[in-house]
């Protein structure tokens, strides 16, 4: 029976950095060697996805776009897979409009069949999402 574990941020953002070299290093070897001898598979949730994305760009100095890119190219690696799939990899990939953790907060509540409140004018114009009014405009 195939195991399968779920990554936090830490290995995310080592697999998204390469940084420091070693640790990349064992890193890799070690999620190779649970898919390759354990029959596992790994994934990352929105949640760690999202704060990666933030987190490389804090610490790392990483442009939105390069931090996009970076995730889009180890969660198609075949190493780790978005726990949600391809809606996770189509909000990696949308560059306009609402921003990638508005996208993927959107995508986590779609997949319990919920639709979003939000005071934020991007995010409302995504599928599911709904703006409430603000003071000003009641």
């Amino acid at each position: 029976m195939t195991q399968r574990f779920g990554i936090d941020t830490s290995v995310l953002v080592r697999l998204l950095t390469g940084e420091p070299e070693a640790d990349y290093a064992l890193c890799v070897s070690k999620l190779r060697a649970l898919i390759e001898d354990e029959d596992a598979e790994l994934f990352a949730s929105n949640q760690v996805i999202g704060e990666a994305y933030i987190a490389v760009q804090h610490h790392y100095g990483v442009s939105k776009d390069e931090a996009r890119d970076g995730l889009l190219n180890v969660l198609r690696s075949g190493l780790v897979a978005p726990l949600n799939g391809g809606s996770a990899l189509a909000a990696i990939d949308a560059r306009q409009g609402a921003g990638l953790p508005d996208r993927l907060i959107t995508d986590d509540y779609a997949r319990v069949g919920l639709p979003v409140l939000t005071l934020d004018r991007k995010m409302s114009a995504l599928p599911s999402a709904q703006r409430l009014p603000t003071a000003a405009e009641a």
